[in-house]
This record gives C-alpha cells, sequence and structure tokens, in this order.
C-alpha cells in the first residue's frame, strides 16, 4: 500500500512538493517517488509489500506511441493471471509486482482494463503525448482517492491533508458540509469530502481529467440478477468464494498476521491463513484487542451480548497462532483523540476510531500486512437492522434512527429543513438500488438495505480502517470485499442468507466444518469498546471545557445549550451504528471542536 497525489496544469514548486510528500509518508515510509512533465506533477509514498526492488513509483512504460506514467496504492489478488494474459500479447516484465502489471494492463487496455482487476485499488495514470490524466478507484471503495478541480487544474491524493497542503487551497465548510458532520456523521454523502470543493472518486468509478474538464463514469455497481442456484449450490459457491478471496489476500513478500475477535468473520480468516501458513511449517500471527477493567464494566446488550475473550482463547488454542493481545486504558484512548482525527482528516467514529488506531500501532510492531473481517455484514445480512421487522420497515438510514435528536442540537445558522437534507439523501440511495421488476416487497426491501448500507455505512468502516492502519503504514486487506462476494451475494435471496433464522445463516452453513462449535454459533458482537466509566468521565471533561469556552469553534455549528443536556441524558437510539452512545457521542463532538481548530476551517455561510 502506498499514498499517492499529484498537481494537473497546476504549478509544483519545489516547497509545495516537500510539503505533500510529507503529508504522505505515514503512508508510505519506504521510498519516496516525483515525475515532473509539462502539465504534471505525480508524488510517490510507498509502503513495500510486493517486490520491494522493482515496485518502485512514479512507473513509466513507453508503449505503442505513448509514454504512461503510473502512482499506485493498492493491492492486486488476480496478478498473475493478468501477467500471463499480457505476456500472450507480447508484453515483458522487469520485476514480479503488482504495479507494473496494472502498468501494463492500462497500455494495453486503457480504461477498461479495470474491469479486469480484483483487488483494492486507487490509481492515477499520465499519458504523456495525450496530456490527460486517468483515475481510478476499486469497485467495493477500500482504497481511498480524494480530488479537488482547482483553478483550472485538478488536485488529487490518498487523503484529504495532501490536498490541504496546497499553498492556494482554503480549509472551508458551507452549510450542507456543517449539516452533514451533524445530521449524518461520521458518514458522509457518496462522493463527498466534506471539505467545501473537495470530492471521493467513489468506489467503482474512473474517469479523465483532460483539457481542463474531469468527466467521471461508473463502471460497477451492485447489479441484481436471478439467482438460479440451489441452496446446497449457493452454500458450495460461497465457500469457494470466501476461502479463495482469503488465500489470494495472503500473497506477500512480508509478514502477515490477522485481526481476531473470536466472531465468526474474523475466525473463518483466520482459520483459512493458519491453515495456509501450517502447510508450509509457519504459525499465523494474530491479534486482538481488550479494554483494562471491561472484566469489572462489561455490560452486554442487544448489540454486544458477551465478551470476546473466551472465544478468542478457543481459536488460537485450537489453531495453535502466535497470538498478541492489546490492552488499552481509559487515558490512552482519551489521548488519542487529536491523533485519530488526524488520521482520517475528518471527525470520525469516537472511541471507536481511538482504539483502532493504537491497537494497529502494536500489530504494526510484528506484521506490515494483516487481514480484517469487515464487511461480510453488510452482504450476508448480519446487522440487528436486518432482522429487526420494525426498523427495517422504518423510512431513514437504519444505523441512524435519531435524526430529531441531531437536528436539536444545530444553530440557527443551519437554515436547512434536518428531516428533508436526511430522507433526500435516504430516498436517493433507494432509487439508485438495482432491483429486478417483479420482486417481491420483502426482497426489494433487503436489497434496499444492502445498498444502502454498502454506499453508506460500510464505505464509513471502510474509511476507518484504512486511515487508522495506514497511519502507522500497517496493510490491511479485507477478504469480505472482494468484489466477486459481493456481486454473488446481491443476488442470492434473503430466506437463504437468513437459513433456520439465525444472522449471517447462509455463512455458517458454508463454513462448517471450519472453526469450533462454539464460534460457528456465536451471535453477532460488533468490534469490542470500553466499558470503563472512567473513559466516559475523561469525555465529559473535556466536553466541559469547551463548554467553559464561548469562542469554541464548535458552537458556529451547535448549540453549546443543547450540547449541555447530553452530558445528562441518554437517547433512545445510539448515534450512529451500534457503538456510539452517549460517551461516544460526547467525544465525537470533542472530535469536531478540535478538528475545526487544527485545520483552521473557515464556515462560509
Amino acid at each position: 500500500m502506498c499514498a499517492i497525489s499529484g498537481m494537473i496544469n497546476l504549478p509544483a514548486p519545489p516547497k509545495t512538493v516537500r510539503q505533500m510528500l510529507e503529508t504522505m509518508h505515514r503512508r508510505g515510509p519506504d521510498d519516496r517517488g516525483v515525475y515532473r512533465e509539462k502539465g504534471c506533477t505525480l508524488l510517490h509514498g510507498r509502503l513495500a509489500i510486493i517486490d520491494p526492488e522493482g515496485g518502485r513509483q512514479p512507473m513509466t512504460l513507453a508503449w505503442a506511441g505513448e509514454e504512461y506514467t503510473l502512482v499506485y496504492n493498492g493491492e492486486l489478488y488476480n496478478t498473475e493471471q493478468l501477467r500471463y494474459e499480457l505476456s500472450a500479447l507480447g508484453h515483458s516484465f522487469l520485476g514480479h509486482s503488482d504495479t507494473e502489471v496494472l502498468l501494463h494492463a492500462y497500455a494495453q487496455f486503457g480504461a477498461a482494463c479495470v474491469e479486469k482487476l480484483n483487488g483494492i485499488f486507487a490509481f492515477a495514470m499520465w499519458e504523456k503525448n495525450r496530456g490527460r490524466l486517468f483515475l481510478a478507484r476499486d469497485r467495493i471503495g477500500v482504497k481511498p482517492l480524494f480530488y479537488k478541480k482547482h483553478d483550472g487544474g485538478l488536485l488529487f491524493a490518498s487523503e484529504i491533508k495532501t490536498i490541504l497542503t496546497y499553498p492556494t487551497v482554503r480549509a472551508e465548510l458551507d452549510e450542507n458540509d456543517a449539516a452533514q458532520l451533524i445530521l449524518l456523521g461520521p458518514g458522509r454523502l457518496p462522493g463527498s469530502g466534506v471539505f467545501r470543493g473537495i470530492s471521493e472518486l467513489e468506489p467503482g468509478c474512473c474517469g479523465y481529467f483532460a483539457d481542463g474538464e474531469l468527466r467521471l463514469c461508473r463502471y460497477w455497481k451492485l447489479m441484481d440478477r436471478e439467482h438460479r442456484d440451489s441452496f446446497d449450490e449457493t452454500v458450495e459457491k460461497v465457500r469457494f468464494l470466501v476461502t479463495d478471496a482469503i488465500r489470494r489476500q495472503m500473497v506477500s513478500d512480508v509478514p502477515v498476521g490477522t485481526f481476531l475477535s473470536g466472531g465468526l468473520d474474523s475466525s473463518i480468516i483466520t482459520a483459512v491463513c493458519a491453515g495456509e501458513m501450517a502447510k508450509k511449517g509457519e504459525r499465523l500471527k494474530t491479534f486482538s484487542v481488550d479494554y483494562q477493567n471491561n472484566d469489572r464494566y462489561f455490560q452486554a446488550n442487544r448489540f454486544q451480548p458477551n465478551s470476546d475473550g473466551s472465544f478468542i482463547r478457543l481459536m488460537t488454542d485450537v489453531l495453535q497462532t502466535d497470538h498478541h493481545w492489546t490492552i488499552l486504558g481509559a487515558d490512552e484512548l482519551a489521548q488519542t483523540l487529536e491523533e485519530a482525527t488526524v488520521a482520517r482528516d475528518l471527525p470520525g467514529m469516537a472511541d471507536v476510531d481511538f482504539s483502532l488506531l493504537a491497537f494497529c500501532r502494536e500489530i504494526r510492531q510484528e506484521v506490515k500486512v494483516a487481514l480484517s473481517g469487515e464487511c461480510a455484514d453488510e452482504f450476508f445480512g448480519g446487522y440487528p437492522w436486518y432482522r429487526d421487522p420494525e426498523v427495517r420497515a422504518r423510512e431513514g438510514f437504519p444505523w441512524a434512527q435519531n435524526t430529531a435528536d441531531r437536528a436539536a442540537i444545530l444553530t440557527p445558522a443551519i437554515t436547512l429543513d434536518p428531516a428533508e437534507f436526511v430522507m433526500d439523501a435516504y430516498n436517493q440511495t433507494c432509487r439508485e438500488s438495482d432491483i429486478l421488476p417483479g420482486t417481491a416487497d420483502q426482497e426489494r426491501r433487503m436489497k434496499q438495505m444492502v445498498n444502502l448500507n454498502f454506499r453508506w455505512f460500510m464505505q464509513t468502516l471502510l474509511d476507518r480502517k484504512d486511515r487508522m492502519s495506514m497511519y502507522h503504514s500497517l496493510e490491511v486487506r479485507v477478504p469480505f470485499c472482494d468484489y466477486r462476494i459481493a456481486e454473488y451475494l446481491y443476488g442470492v435471496p434473503w430466506e437463504f442468507k437468513d437459513y433456520q433464522g439465525q444472522e449471517k445463516g447462509l455463512l455458517r452453513r458454508a463454513v462448517e466444518g471450519l472453526l469450533p462449535e462454539a464460534v460457528l454459533h456465536r451471535k453477532k458482537s460488533p468490534y469490542p469498546k470500553t466499558f470503563d466509566p472512567r473513559y466516559e468521565q475523561l469525555m465529559e471533561s473535556r466536553l466541559q471545557t469547551v463548554l467553559d469556552d464561548p469562542a469554541a469553534p464548535l458552537w458556529q455549528i451547535v448549540s453549546a445549550e443543547e450540547v449541555r443536556k447530553l452530558l445528562h441524558r441518554e437517547t433512545q437510539w445510539p448515534w450512529y451504528g451500534q457503538l456510539m452512545r452517549r460517551p461516544q457521542t460526547i467525544a465525537y463532538l470533542c472530535q469536531i471542536d478540535f478538528w475545526l481548530r487544527h485545520y483552521s476551517v473557515e464556515l462560509v455561510f
């Protein structure tokens, strides 16, 4: 994995190049590269995983009368198949990196190359003679790519902070952007970078910048199709797709480990990886996180019915992994608030971010690549809101059923209608869901739910995983984001996914024999969080400090009087998802205040 950025038809003085490269160092600490040509400057910071010597970037190729230069962040999992196909067409290779294969694939197939890629990626390709830039992002949106049309040119980067470093770019927020922070946050509108004028290339999109114009298109989306496989055939197909994705994503020239929570998804990945490494006589490194005093304060609830410890120990005992625990305290979590906000460039998921950032720091001491279980719930229907008929039938984003509570804290300066703002975004996503004519009502709703989760909630989780891990130069791969799984599962009927009335019943059936029974049938439990009351006290104290400052920038967006009430009440619904209750909501508001200060954000409404 790496960091990429570039300036097209814009001045790129040496000082600006140095400053932009410095913002990319955490994502790419192993090497730096710069390409300069008339009208184009490309920058690259490398985290070397495959072919450390042969995969340096920017990488240039002369082919068929054109000169192509690539900067690329990602990993391809079908590199050898593509290399074989390209070799048959007359291409030859100097090394074994996926970067070189991608460069040749684009030279051969042009923009259509993206349809041949199985992987996670964001890349930019400069065509020197044509004087145009091609941008592309993977189908699922695992790897980020932001851009800004600026002074007739284009800026792009893996992270927003790199774009903000450009001297004439200002950190600004308009009314819609401010509304996103409160009414949708930590989610954001598809394609929005929140900062005014900064956009994100959406998953499954690509396009060209030429002659001052950026023309984008969507090359992939979730498409409905008639499901003709029997249940048993579906089980076999799912088992193949999942295990094949995991094995493909183990490719690396550096040590690989896995996140392990003792839940279904991470345990499947760990079991497959441990089996593959055992064939080579090696032990898999596994990693888990817990919190000081959770043994005293853990409280089971509908979202977290049990703690992880006993299930993790069962898995590590059965698989004989080289296991590593990270134990975090309340003070450490609170102290990570600022760092996590800077890592994301936006207010995030409070201590759900803070803990992952600290956890990834410890994992990076042992391995450079780790596989993680995100995104099975979106495609297999594992979240509570898939299964609760009342929530499922309710209009609005199911992970944020609290628009009225959010709207209550807005300042009068934000004059848009909160309910209309949220529902417009919700309804647009529902309308965009591809569903075959004649689909039954329940099946139609379940496909809408999948698309809502894919376009919104899952993107927030992928943002979190990418930024928190890459801040510590740790490459995290997510096998359940293999686009083949997404495509296939979108067409699978809900009655199959809900096999035996159990969450992710189809997936559980598909991996029978791979896991201990206790883990195979464990009820879903999300990423662990602290239950230590000290953390809540620390966040309350921090928010009180903000409340004591009438000039705090937070009060440009929300009402201090209404926020003060948050210190003394719990709302019916979490602020966001399953984990963001009152302490996390308080922390989120503290993140917004810090973010406004740190980035010197100017409100322009």
